[in-house]
């Protein structure tokens, strides 16, 4: 058995953690609103057509913040076929995934539908097809009281009360030739400025984010960052980071899908670093912080057009053990990252590449994914603390030497509760883990939960829904507030311990 040693030291703080780092995703895509979280006429539907059983389990993740209506859906749409008596509203072609939008839901609805599921929206405005002034009318229409045309047509279609939506995204993607009415770097920053300041008149009290770099293979990247940046530097508040994972990327093997963690966070550090730089440059005393609301496990081969369906089922990936020990290291970095990182979202959020799966007018399943995803969710809050840690490495064709033990530690001290969350890659042996806690005086642990089993391919299905799910270890002998504890190979841990 191998060895890994690690120091937690509960002044080693990284920083508070945002809770919005545990954000999602619901765009028009496939079935993830369609037969996804809306669905009239199902067995388990409430009177406005929401899926309950879904709502649970988004409930169940603890999902503080969701992104909508898109993705690339939002670069063609007109935000208001979405309001209005349904039967009066147009059907349109989708152009970017090539369907058909009935907009049955759309911004009221999905208002009505996070409160359902305890959540607030990050919405997003069209700055594809859509102009400034369309922008600064959608906020004004969600968040002003009463006594303009669009907050009183929000009245009239029944909502009193304002949304008060603070996070908008200013478009999405823009860098990407693939985004309906994709713009120069230059172009964008000079749009999305003067959306920027029309929706922060309508409503000051808003948070920004401009549309960044949508991969880190980008040949623009991260230049377009820079100047979008120098553009909207003083404008927003946040700058967006997209990134996906798969299995045999670039030519990459089972060891670098494990080590995308290494990738994930070598990107952090390079927005970050542009970050500075314009702040240097413009010579500012404020610091934006990075919004990474696109990142997941996506097998973007399996992409298949159809022709012009409604929620036709793509990107549907079935996740596998191997995708969900992938996700949790990903959570990791993320958690280590609450210095640059103030809000994520997992890509998406039910069906299309997501943690919950269901079938049209039947079940609803857990994927893999979906228990790192909640572990942390739920049990990472506090601050995220900067463990020392001594590892063995192993070698990667895409990332170069990775450890073979990633981890992220938390402390909650409101709730006396410390957390350690730990992927251990070596895909042959279990490793030992010798965890020094002693800075936190008295401390116990409460359980030690791991994903593991033989076959790293296993997935859940409707048949077989609970076939990979995480068990319970033996909890090992507390000695002077260290513990040896084994972390299984190829496996995802949470190691929970009360201060109280």
């Amino acid at each position: 058995m191998k060895n890994t040693k690690c120091i937690v030291d509960k002044n080693y703080v990284i920083d508070k953690i945002d809770n919005r780092i545990y954000g999602s995703f619901i765009e028009h895509l496939g079935r993830a609103v369609y037969t996804g979280i809306y669905e009239p006429g199902h067995p388990a539907a409430d009177e406005y057509g929401f899926r309950k059983d879904v709502i649970e389990l988004v409930k169940e993740l603890n999902v503080p913040i969701v992104r909508y209506p898109g993705g690339n859906f939002v670069s063609g749409y007109n935000w208001t076929d979405g309001i209005g008596p349904k039967a009066e509203r147009p059907r349109r072609l989708e152009l970017a995934w090539y369907s058909i939008e009935t907009n049955e839901m759309g911004i009221d609805e999905f208002a009505d539908w996070s409160k359902k599921a305890n959540t607030e929206i990050m919405a997003a405005v069209n700055l594809g097809t859509g102009t400034p002034q369309e922008a600064g009318n959608m906020v004004e229409y969600c968040n002003h009281p009463s006594g303009t045309y669009w907050s009183d047509l929000r009245r009239k279609y029944g909502h009193n009360d304002p949304y008060n939506i603070k996070v908008w995204c200013l478009g999405n993607e823009m860098d990407g030739p693939w985004q309906i009415c994709h713009l120069s770097a230059d172009d964008y920053g000079k749009k999305a400025l003067e959306a920027a300041k029309i929706m922060k008149w309508v409503d000051p009290t808003i948070e920004l984010v401009a549309c960044g770099s949508s991969n880190s293979k980008m040949p623009t990247y991260p230049e377009w960052d820079r100047v979008v940046l120098e553009h909207l530097y003083d404008k927003v508040d946040y700058i967006s980071m997209h990134r996906y994972y798969y299995e045999g990327e670039n030519g990459g093997t089972t060891e670098d899908f494990l080590a995308s963690f290494v990738d994930m966070d070598r990107f952090i550090h390079t927005i970050a670093s542009v970050i500075d730089y314009v702040k240097a440059k413009n010579r500012s005393s404020k610091t934006l912080k990075i919004s990474f609301d696109e990142w997941n496990v996506w097998y973007q081969n399996k992409r298949t057009r159809y022709p012009w369906e409604i929620a036709p089922p793509i990107l549907e990936d079935n996740y596998s053990l191997l995708d969900a020990l992938v996700v949790g290291g990903l959570m990791c970095t993320l958690v280590n990252s609450a210095d640059k990182v103030k809000m994520a979202c997992l890509a998406q959020l039910v069906n299309v590449i997501a943690p919950i799966f269901t079938e049209k007018g039947g079940r609803s399943i857990r994927q893999t994914i979906f228990y790192p995803f909640k572990q942390v969710s739920n049990y990472a809050r506090g601050v995220a603390l900067k463990p020392i840690i001594t590892t063995p490495k192993f070698e990667t064709a895409l990332y170069g030497d990775a450890p073979t033990v990633q981890m992220s530690v938390t402390f909650d001290e409101e709730n006396d509760s410390v957390c350690v969350f730990a992927l251990n890659c070596d895909r042959n042996e279990d490793m030992q883990l010798s965890l020094d806690l002693r800075s936190f005086g008295n401390i116990k642990i409460v359980e030690h939960v791991v994903l593991d089993g033989e076959d790293l391919y296993a997935t859940n299905t409707f048949d077989n829904p609970e076939n990979i799910k995480p068990r319970n270890m033996e909890l090992p002998k507390d000695d002077n507030n260290t513990y040896d504890i084994c972390l299984p190979k190829t496996s995802w841990n949470m190691i929970r311990f009360s201060t109280r």
